[in-house]
């Protein structure tokens, strides 16, 4: 054996003596998603073991509310912890033993950690986009601002918005009663600011004093192909953010873009997001900079 198979071989044997990780995503069409590759590379570089699996509600043929059998299972299974992605953000709550305080304000969690026999639920989404909007549109207008989609990302994405500094925001939502319910907890949490509910019907007069738009539906997706705004109303000064990252260049960002508005993928909330909920899990300290050069290395494959 030589110097350098014995010095890597005894960095193996250190490395398998630290505790390794399992790790889940819950969702619907979760098999483009970025973030198992993500967390298996980060632990890597950091010589630690961790599987991450995706658990595909609709290749299993489970209803979403199964998200909470789910949550129970991986926990008596020996999961350290979860990623939950739509539509099941707001479903998997009655699962949870605790919730951090953003996530019990948001009513949505994305992140579950398994502490002994607790479940606890965080949101990793809201500072995720809020992180990515600060990088990404960093001088971009923050007076009026039009959020079409009150799911649970939405619900992240409001927050991060009125953190960021929007003084007057309307959730446009198909199901009008969840865009009147999260505009109604998003005000009583930023009482300075103004937050209330839109039809999408009226896109075409909420958006024509708006200063952004922020898209959180799952619209533009792989597995939900299409265009969330008709084209000609994304026109300048109107800047564009989409929360959907597969594929990072969506139809709307495209379109939004070939028109001379100021765009933001979704590639940075999916990293920045990822990257808060590997240290929530693992206890390790990520390095944001390195996930987001492997996101790159990723996408640029496709």
């Amino acid at each position: 054996m030589t110097e350098t198979t014995r010095r890597d071989a005894e960095c193996g044997t250190e490395a398998s003596r630290e505790p390794s990780f399992l790790v889940g995503l819950i969702g619907s069409g979760v098999g483009p998603s970025l973030t198992p590759s993500m967390h298996e590379r980060e632990a890597q570089e950091q010589g630690r073991r961790l599987i991450y699996r995706p658990i595909d509600i609709s290749a299993l043929g489970l209803e979403p509310a199964s998200a909470v059998d789910l949550v129970h299972a991986a926990r008596r299974l020996g999961f350290n912890g979860l990623n939950i992605t739509h539509p099941c953000k707001q479903l998997v709550v009655s699962a949870l033993d605790e919730l951090s305080p953003d996530a019990e304000a948001l009513e949505a969690v994305n992140t579950v950690v398994f502490h002994g026999d607790r479940a606890v639920g965080h949101n990793t989404d809201w500072s995720g986009f809020a992180e990515a909007l600060r990088r990404g549109l960093p001088d971009a207008p923050r007076g009026r601002v039009v959020l079409l989609g009150a799911g649970g990302a939405g619900s992240a994405v409001a927050h991060a918005l009125m953190v960021s500094g929007v003084r007057e925001l309307v959730v446009a939502d198909v199901a009008g009663d969840r865009a009147a319910a999260l505009a109604a907890r998003t005000q009583r949490r930023f009482p300075d600011a103004v937050c209330v509910p839109g039809n999408p019907a009226d896109l075409r007069d909420l958006l024509a004093n708006a200063d952004g738009l922020v898209h959180a539906t799952p619209t533009g997706m792989a597995d939900h192909p299409g265009l969330p705004v008709p084209e000609e109303l994304l026109r300048p000064p109107l800047w564009v953010a989409d929360i959907v990252y597969r594929p990072v260049d969506t139809q709307l960002l495209r379109c939004a873009r070939s028109n001379g508005c100021e765009t933001l993928d979704g590639g940075g909330m999916a990293v920045f997001q990822a990257s808060h909920a590997f240290g929530l899990i693992t206890g390790l300290r990520p390095d944001a900079e390195r996930m987001l050069t492997h996101f790159t290395e990723l996408t640029a494959r496709e």
